[in-house]
């Protein structure tokens, strides 16, 4: 069989997920709930609910963190923006993929419509989904050009939707890959368009799989054919992923942010966390160049809120002031702010010789603090797998996430976000 085969069989195959990936499954999906609540009165929310008004009256399914409904694409499309806006989601960092994001907005959009599903199918899906979206960032061996967690994750998510609806993979899949859009240059510029590339990527996913239930056909080869993914979107092979099917869930591969800002910035931030209030003279980094790009920018004072949650030496200097970056200092007020403009100017970025283009770590920390530099290696970014969060820094994310969730939320989204994902009533 084609890789694409194997990828379509192992979508629509039996699975059991185990013991030990389960509770996995259901700690990222509380996660990412937890953010998308947070991220319901974030800059740009309104306008992007407003849209999803407009495109059609119906209560099928709910918007996290309020008792509004919509239609699914409708609530699928407010959820992704939700999830991605504050740059808190967990993301697939080998992948490059914010696997969680688009596939958890549109299956509980699908899910919802249905009028719930049993947990352990939703479960499956939900890792079905992020498996795909993970998988197609680990077959690609090219730069990041188009916008990798939609165009990667409308697959993903489209397949998810796809087997709890019981339409045609087949056709969900070309049907997605024809919907899949979304470019990096709105990562470049730090524009608010970034969490609308995911968003349009969830209500796509929907509508891909409401076209293929219902008879839209789509193209057959639209991963590996002579204008399909890995020859227009990115560059690999397909196979570097499909032959490791069955050998592991991608979804316990999954990193949780610990902050709210871009997953390049975390290595940094969570090295420093505990320099906070020390009155540090110099740092710098040497870090792959996927950093640089992603993180790299210049402080400005004008920036808005998109852009400084990927503005690595204003991240930095919230992180020695305050000890933690929270959402409430995004403000112009703060930006303007003289005393984190120059611990601002402190940072700077240097090359370190890694020539892999989709590589985030290792990275290594130069701090001077009175006139002694300390150097301190970053393996492995907080919140990974290999550097998990701990409890109480689990418990401090999900507490601040709380305090930004509109009031009046469903309980459940916080204390049992597997009944919530899975029981609209």
């Amino acid at each position: 069989m084609s890789a694409t085969a194997d990828l379509l069989a192992f979508a629509g195959a039996r699975h059991c997920l185990g013991a030990t990936v389960r509770p996995v499954a259901i700690r990222l999906l509380g996660d990412t709930l937890a953010v998308g609540a947070a991220g319901a009165n974030a800059p740009g929310a309104d306008a992007i609910l407003t849209a999803a008004r407009a495109m059609g009256a119906g209560a099928a399914a709910r918007l996290i963190g309020t008792a509004e409904r919509l239609p699914a694409p409708g609530a699928a499309f407010v959820n992704g923006y939700r999830i991605h806006c504050l740059e808190w989601d967990a993301v697939h960092e080998p992948a490059v993929v914010h696997a969680m994001s688009v596939v958890t907005a549109a299956l509980g959009a699908a899910i919802d419509r249905k009028g719930g599903c049993d947990p352990e199918e939703a479960l499956v899906a939900l890792a079905i989904g992020v498996d795909i979206a993970s998988g197609l960032g680990i077959a690609a061996d090219s730069a990041l050009s188009f916008f990798r967690p939609a165009t990667a994750g409308v697959i993903g998510a489209a397949l998810a939707v796809a087997r709890i609806d019981g339409a045609p993979l087949e056709h969900a899949l070309g049907l997605a890959y024809s919907s899949a859009a979304g470019t990096m240059q709105a990562h470049v510029e730090g524009s608010i368009t970034l969490p609308f590339q995911v968003a349009n990527a969830a209500r796509a996913a929907v509508t891909a799989s409401d076209l293929a239930k219902a008879g839209f056909t789509a193209p057959l080869d639209p991963l590996e054919g002579p204008f399909g993914y890995f020859r227009l979107i990115d560059r690999g092979d397909l196979s570097r992923y499909t032959s490791e099917l069955g050998q592991g869930w991608r979804i316990a591969e999954i990193s949780t942010k610990p902050f709210p800002s871009g997953r390049a910035s975390h290595a940094a931030l969570g090295a420093l966390q505990g320099l906070a209030g020390q009155m540090v003279e110099r740092i710098e980094l040497a870090c792959p160049p996927l950093i640089h790009r992603l993180v790299g920018r210049p402080y400005k004072a004008d920036m808005t809120p998109a852009y400084a949650r990927l503005c690595l030496p204003f991240l930095v200097a919230l992180m020695l002031t305050d000890g933690r970056i929270d959402p409430r200092r995004f403000t112009p007020e703060d930006f303007a702010d003289p005393a984190l403009a120059a611990l601002a100017g402190k940072v700077a970025l240097v090359a370190d010789g890694n020539d892999d283009p989709n590589a985030l770590f290792p990275q290594e920390l130069r701090v001077t603090v009175g006139g002694v530099t300390q150097i301190i290696a970053v393996p492995h970014t907080l919140g990974s797998p290999d550097a998990p969060l701990s409890s109480d820094q689990a418990r401090a994310k999900l507490d601040l996430a709380r305090e930004f969730a509109p009031t009046g939320h469903d309980p459940r989204l916080f204390t049992d976000p597997l009944a919530y994902f899975t029981d609209p009533t």
